[in-house]
This record gives structure tokens, sequence and C-alpha cells, in this order.
């Protein structure tokens, strides 16, 4: 999802030993990324054949199969998503059997986003519920009183961030939630993901892998009032 990211070029380095990795970004210009193109154009390590392009918003894979792949990397993303909950029941939805999910979210105690509070999981389930599409503003207000801007120089100053934000739909620059080890492992749980490890790394990022257990995933479908998964949507 995103990238080419250098954490799997180097630290975690997943794209020398891959045999293929597609990739997913939400525009065909984006800030990360600036211009690229849908097909075989996703050139993720300097001596592998190109991957393909997809562009696609994470929360609506629809031009990918179920169960195509055997593993999901997701990058300093999630937290752009105003739906995660949506975008990672698609993340499981083309993932094969006993495929593998490694996701990787900034650690806010070091970043901009050290002032705000953690998201809670019951906020991530009424998003879910309520359909949240990404023209979501809803944290908007939080975001430019709690966003520390002293550790976001390329934010600008505050009216240029507001400007900025106010467009997220097109650069999908905001962090909509705060993620922490917690709520990581609560949705890893949520969806039935075996935790194989978490731990933070190079102070910034948290990373968690997980593995999708060997049962036919269908959808997420909804929550219940217990707020856990609905059993009705997936067989063991």
């Amino acid at each position: 999802m995103g990238g080419p990211s250098g954490i799997f070029k180097n630290t975690i380095p997943v794209y020398r030993v891959a045999k293929r990795i597609d990739g997913c970004n939400f525009s065909n210009n984006t800030v990360w990324e600036s211009t690229i193109k849908e097909g075989e154009t996703y050139n993720y390590f300097k001596r592998k054949k190109p991957g393909h392009q997809y562009i696609l918003d994470a929360s609506n894979l629809s031009s990918i199969s179920d169960e195509q792949y055997d593993f999901i990397l997701s990058c300093h993303s999630l937290e752009h998503m105003a739906n995660p909950l949506k975008a990672f029941s698609e993340f499981l939805r083309v993932i094969k059997p006993n495929g593998h999910v490694a996701l990787i979210l900034p650690n806010r105690e070091v970043t901009f986003d050290h002032a705000r509070p953690v998201t809670t999981m019951d906020h991530l389930i009424s998003d879910y519920e309520n359909d949240v599409q990404e023209d979501d503003l809803t944290h908007l207000d939080e975001i430019l009183k709690l966003h520390d801007l002293s550790k976001d120089p390329e934010a600008g100053d505050l009216n240029n961030f507001r400007e900025r934000s106010l467009k997220n739909i097109e650069n999908r620059c905001l962090h909509h939630h705060v993620f922490d080890e917690k709520l990581i492992a609560e949705i890893f749980d949520r969806f039935g993901l075996e935790l194989k490890t978490m731990k933070t790394i190079n102070s910034m990022n948290i990373t968690a892998f997980g593995r999708k257990l060997s049962r036919s995933y269908q959808s997420v479908g909804t929550f219940s009032k217990k707020n856990s998964i609905s059993t009705a949507n997936i067989s063991r």
C-alpha cells in the first residue's frame, strides 16, 4: 500500500527476496511519489522487474480479486486513511489463507502527533459502521490544535497547514487517526489475525506482523454490540 518504502528496501528487506511486489496508490499524482502511471510501472527495487501499479483507494481494492497475494505491506499509510478498518478488511480479502500482513505505523511519541490522544477502537468501529469516506474532516479541529508544526517543517506555518489540510481529499497528508501498540494489537485480534511480532524500530516506527489464519475469509460484515467481528462472515 503506497510506497515503495525505504524500510522494506533496507531495514526489513522484503523487496530483495520477494518474487514480485505490486503497488497501490490513491492517485496518479501524490505528494510522496509525484506522477505515477497505472500498469507495469511499480519500480520497487532496481534489480527486479517492475510490478503492477494500481490506482485505487486502499478501502476499495475492487480491481484485485480475493486471495490473490501472499502478503500485504503497508508502511505509514493506514494513519492517512479515514476508514482504516474498511481498508484493513480489504487487505485481508486480497491475501491468501495463511498470508501475512506487515504493518508499519508512526510512533506518536516522537512525531508531530505526540500531543494527540490515541484513537479508540470504538471510534474506528463507528467510522466503519458509518462508512466514513476519504473526504471526511471530522478530526481537523483536533489536528489543527494539537499537531506539532515544529516537528513537521514541510507543513509550513499554521495558515499553510490549514489550507493544505482542507484539501486533504486531494493530497491525503492528514493523519486521521493516531495508533499505539495496544490499538494495533486490538485491530489484529478483532480481525482474527495471529500477531507474530510487534516492536518499535528506529524509534519512529511501530512494526507489526500478523498471519491470516487458515479460514475462509469473506468480508468483515458488521461489528456486534460487543465490538467484535460478526462471526457470521468468517467460517473457521
